[in-house]
């Protein structure tokens, strides 16, 4: 989809920049591979983008203008968790999920489309008061957890899981709702995907909270 809209509009100065957050290069890289996107993508093993944009999670998308200001802030790209109603017999989601998600998806690429050809003047641009007030600052906890996992991330590529792993145990430790490092650590199945017990004993685990947070734009769903 986003190779799509990519074509559509490049010529507008518009520009897609893929980051898959994820510190097994190998497991990502396949997968850009198949895809072969005419635009940029990147793997951020160490997550700096994580860092700097405060994702937790994906997909998630920062909005950047041609003068470097966000437009919008780190939010679920368009994403819906329709998934936490999957059949595991029938491995299908009931219909009127799917087509939540399916609309959550149009609309969020619409949203795009338009920011890029119209700008400053889309309905789904923030001006810059919004852009802060839709920006949590990060804690202390969670600036410490990025330096653990960075240092865990150093630690494992020296050879020293063990140290390393410690690491990346504090780190997810002091940022629980950043999915994007306790993958890192978490078992994967036969895709190289976390998405075995351990990820689907965590997602029960939220109970009524949200997997994706909800994202401020008319059209999507609460």
């Amino acid at each position: 989809m986003w190779q799509k809209l990519y074509d559509e509009v490049k010529d507008r100065d518009f520009m897609i920049i893929a980051v898959a957050m994820d510190s097994r290069e190998d497991a990502a890289r396949p997968w850009i591979e198949e895809a072969a996107p005419s635009y940029p993508a990147l793997i951020d093993r160490d997550h700096r983008v994580a860092d700097l944009y405060n994702m937790v999670n994906v997909p998630q998308a920062v909005w950047i203008d041609e003068e470097g200001h966000i437009v919008r802030p780190a939010e679920n790209a368009g994403a819906f968790e329709a998934f936490r109603s999957l059949n595991f017999e029938t491995m299908t989601v009931p219909e009127d999920k799917a087509a939540t998600a399916a609309n959550a998806k149009s609309t969020y690429v619409d949203a795009v489309r338009d920011w890029a050809l119209s700008g400053a003047d889309s309905v789904h641009a923030f001006d810059g008061g919004q852009a802060r007030d839709h920006t949590a600052a990060p804690s202390a906890e969670v600036a410490g957890a990025h330096c653990h996992f960075r240092l865990g991330q150093y630690l494992l590529r020296q050879g020293r899981a063990g140290e390393g792993n410690e690491q990346l145990a504090e780190a997810s430790r002091l940022h629980p709702t950043s999915w994007n490092i306790w993958r890192q650590a978490a078992e994967v199945n036969e895709t190289g995907m976390a998405a075995g017990p351990e990820f689907w004993a965590r997602v029960n685990a939220l109970g009524d909270d949200r997997y994706y947070p909800a994202v401020d734009m008319a059209g999507m769903p609460d």
